[in-house]
């Protein structure tokens, strides 16, 4: 079973200014089928938690900063996102959610598939039932 986890984006410092990248199946441990971000969220607002059955995520915070809480069924994590060179690995069948959104903020994320409304478990109780099987 794959575990969530941070990843090292490459880093490219210039005094004009920085650059990362992220490269589909390199950086990321999955094809990339859809990329979406979150913005304009209010300070200090939360966005409700879901899984989803077969979608892989990578999040990274492409402006400011925000918390990402995962939940594995027997545990909680809580990953605090401020740097664009790095992003985290949110395996499917993980309960996400996002709070602490700073002013501002912008969270990129990248899908391991196209969008289907079906993937999605928005019952965490539902989502414990399906995780122990």
């Amino acid at each position: 079973m794959t575990k969530p986890r941070l990843i090292d984006l490459p880093k490219i410092c210039d005094p004009r200014g920085n650059l990362s990248f992220i490269e589909s199946e390199g950086h990321v441990p999955f094809e990339v089928k859809r990329c979406y971000w979150i913005y304009d969220v209010p300070g200090g607002m939360y966005r409700d938690g879901h899984a989803f059955r077969e979608q892989d995520e990578f999040i990274v915070a492409l402006s400011g900063s925000f918390d990402v809480v995962l939940n594995d069924g027997n545990g909680e994590q809580r990953f605090h996102m401020s740097r664009s060179y790095y992003g985290l690995f949110v395996p499917r069948m993980t309960w996400r959610s996002i709070d602490n959104f700073s002013t501002n903020s912008v969270a990129l994320v990248l899908s391991s598939t196209p969008y289907d409304p079906n993937d999605y478990i928005e019952d965490f109780d539902e989502f414990i039932k399906q995780k122990n099987g």
